[in-house]
């Protein structure tokens, strides 16, 4: 009989249970769908990252390039390489990649560029595609990729090292730590939905509660149902989530994909999961337990006191020891825990202080001249806001998460293309074979009238002095990069810091020094650093600090002309504009000079247009994700709205009996309805500017050492408004609906 009375409530109220078993459904959906999609992100971002990352080669000591008969010799001989056969084809085609997946075989999973299976499409192709494609008279170049397990060749090959481009690994480390900890506020985002339609029912629900209470049945026998009725519920709603999430995931980074592959070139390599996420499933049947029958653990007082006077005094004073602890925190710890501080703090408050400022304005209503009707909006809405907390909670969560999310992304995308671009500003990147001589190369490219800017790239160490260092060595070992001469190919940098005419002053013989030895060491504009190259003591002014991405290792840039003389370089390379000169021809000057038959040439035009397309996919999956939070939460506040609103139809149509016309009371809702999302939206815009500023400015420096510039971009703010006067529009076109359908039932009856 007990579980008949609970069953009663739903069979007299269908859409109440339909509502919160829709949202379980939602919730369920957006957390895997988020969960998927964060696994493709960070799969894709790997696969991506080994595609461009640096790798090893096979090459000829005599100088000759490799054949397929190198290929044969060398796999008969028990070692792991496998072809990559680079066609070079003239725009918009663009460069294209022959692997053999078979031949991939051997790398297992630390295959250089993955497996054709895993890296769906362009650049990637099946080498006999490719090598038709080369028959037809495109320039090609076959390479034998190495694995590094491979200590000794036979005579006649060397190992050297193969990149298709700058490594990114701590660029992509950034972007994924920044992906996890926006999933988490995903997962918050859904917990606070299930709750508010979950205490609007109980809400609903205690009158049946108090007649149970009457007839003596004991308090915890009714939460003992209440939990069981929820485990029931979510593990029947928890299935059909898991499904539809692991879908909307396939459709948003598949179809999604294709979709905007087709209107911007951008391939997305993310598909279906191969099966349901049920770690997913059990996080979801934890976070619904626990958000929902959290008020028994909470004591009635401290609820209470959460919407008086004193509590709102406690959640700003909560408010700003978040806001200075994330401000102020030494680790990443410290500032996740201020995060979530000031997230619970701005939930707390943001609610009372949109009831409490319609309250103001209907007070004032009489003041501006406003009529009767407009103080009963804003009345409406304050009560609105206090009994729709949650949702409107939720709704602000999402949208500052979208807020940071899409600027993020963004910033991620022109940061990345503006880092790529001065990275590769030459047309062609001439590598140094190795043994041979720069400097002979040096010269011939001086001798060579009409050549576009050029310079040379020699790479090393230098030590630093370093206080911090634990031990009796208080050195540190830092990357040393110079160049020679300092070309028009970087004075277009973008630098953090710098003095007047920073790349003079390199080439008289001052340094640069990339964002993270900064950092690490506390060196500022102007102050001498000391530091050792080979045997040589030296010491320069700093001129200049520059962004350098994606890897956490300290460098020192400087004039090639100040390297002393017993320097050894780990690595050189010639950036070339040909100018007035065919690119083949200068390789054939240079290979005159080295004496070898061939010299690796790179299209840095075709590296700069891979990378971005191999890296692109991952920021479209992100976008995916915030889409998918934001579009759940709208019909959360949708769901809710209608569900409140339902129950304040007797009001409404009191209106009628008052005289206002039926047009009037629905003039009446749209205001109402779109005035409060729009409210909500207003208030996301801060909590979104502030976490932003978190994302690119506190996380990224304490974690990597580098920050990454912030940008607002308004006009998306526009975009996030116009959503959320649809969805109010959306939530006013429902309670029209009803009410109109509420009269024509009575006018049958009657």
């Amino acid at each position: 009989m007990l579980v008949r009375a609970f069953v009663s409530h739903y069979r007299r109220h269908p859409f109440q249970l339909a509502a919160l078993a829709l949202m379980i459904v939602l919730a369920t959906m957006l957390w895997t769908g988020v969960t998927v999609l964060t696994d493709q992100a960070r799969n894709s971002l790997f696969q991506s990252e080994e595609a461009v990352a640096a790798g090893v080669h096979v090459v000829r000591t005599d100088g000759r390039p490799v054949r397929v008969e190198d290929f044969a010799e060398l796999r008969m001989a028990g070692l792991c390489v496998a072809p990559w056969l680079e066609v070079r084809r003239p725009p918009p085609a663009g460069r294209v990649i022959g692997i053999d997946p078979l031949a991939m075989g051997c790398f297992g999973k630390a295959a250089p560029g993955g497996n054709r299976g895993e890296l769906d499409g362009a650049p990637f192709l099946d080498i006999s595609a490719a090598v038709r494609l080369a028959r037809e008279g495109y320039d090609s170049r076959l390479y034998l990729l190495a694995s590094t397990e491979n200590e000794t060749l036979p005579q006649g090959y060397a190992l050297r090292e193969f990149s298709l481009g700058p490594s990114t690994g701590e660029l992509a480390d950034s972007f994924l730590l920044n992906l996890d900890a926006l999933s988490l506020l995903v997962l918050l985002i859904t917990g606070l939905l299930v709750r508010s339609v979950h205490r609007l029912g109980i809400a609903q629900r205690q009158d049946s509660f108090d007649l149970l209470f009457r007839f003596g049945v004991p308090g915890r026998r009714v939460r003992q149902l209440l939990a069981l009725e929820l485990v029931v519920l979510t593990g029947v709603c928890v299935l059909p989530g898991l499904w539809l999430g692991t879908q909307l995931a396939a459709i948003l980074g598949g179809g999604f994909g294709q979709a905007l592959n087709s209107l911007f070139d951008v391939n997305l390599y993310a598909g279906a999961a191969e099966s349901l996420p049920w770690q997913a499933a059990a996080v979801m049947v934890l976070l619904v337990l626990a958000v929902c029958l959290v008020d028994w653990l909470v004591p009635r007082r401290w609820q209470r006191a959460v919407s008086s006077a004193r509590g709102r005094l406690l959640a700003v004073l909560v408010l700003f020891a978040g806001l200075a602890g994330v401000a102020l925190a030494p680790d990443l710890a410290g500032v996740f825990a201020g995060t979530a501080v000031v997230f619970v703090a701005a939930g707390w408050l943001t609610p009372g202080l949109l009831a409490l400022s319609a309250q103001k304005l209907s007070d004032g209503t009489d003041l501006d001249g406003s009529g009767p009707l407009t103080r009963w909006r804003r009345r409406e809405l304050a009560v609105m806001f206090g009994h729709l907390a949650l949702p409107v909670v939720a709704l602000q969560f999402a949208m500052a998460t979208v807020l940071a999310v899409q600027a993020l992304v963004t910033t991620f995308e022109s940061t990345f293309d503006d880092w790529l671009a001065q990275r590769l500003e030459a047309e062609f990147y001439v590598e140094v074979p190795a043994g041979a001589d720069a400097g002979l190369a040096a010269e011939r490219l001086q001798n060579l009238e009409g050549i576009g800017p050029w310079h040379r790239v020699t790479r090393g160490e230098a030590v630093i002095s370093d206080e911090g260092a634990a031990g009796e060595d208080k050195t540190a070992v830092v990357d040393l990069f110079a160049l020679t001469p300092v070309s028009e190919l970087v004075v277009d940098w973008t630098l953090l810091a710098s003095m007047e005419r920073p790349w003079q002053r390199l080439a008289q013989g001052a340094v640069m020094v990339n964002e993270q030895l900064a950092r690490r060491h506390q060196l500022e504009l102007g102050d001498t650093l000391e530091f050792r190259v080979a045997d040589t003591e030296m010491g320069a002014n700093i001129v200049a600090v520059y962004a350098d991405y994606g890897r956490p290792a300290g460098e020192i840039l400087v004039s090639g002309s100040a390297l002393p003389e017993d320097f050894s370089a780990r690595f050189e390379s010639f950036s070339v504009n040909p100018g007035e000169w065919a690119m083949a021809e200068i390789s054939e000057q240079l290979a005159d000079v080295w004496n070898v038959s061939d010299v690796t040439v790179r299209d840095n035009a075709s590296i700069h247009a891979l990378a971005s397309q191999v890296f692109g996919q991952t920021f479209l999956l992100t976008r995916a994700i915030s889409l998918l939070t934001l579009v759940l939460a709208a019909v959360a506040l949708l769901i809710m709205s209608w569900v409140f609103f339902s129950t304040r139809a007797w009001y409404f149509r009191l209106l009628g009996i008052w005289g206002l016309p039926a047009g009037a009371i629905h003039h009446q809702l749209r205001r109402l309805s779109v005035t409060l999302t729009l409210a909500v939206t207003i208030t996301a815009i801060p909590l979104g500017i502030w976490l932003t500023w978190v994302l690119v400015s506190r996380i990224n420096p304490l974690a990597f050492g580098w920050s990454l510039p912030m940008d607002l971009y308004p006009l998306f703010w526009l975009e996030l408004g116009l959503i959320a006067v649809v969805t109010g529009l959306v939530v006013a076109y429902l309670m029209r609906w009803q009410l109109v359908q509420r009269e024509n039932g009575k006018q049958v009856k009657s």
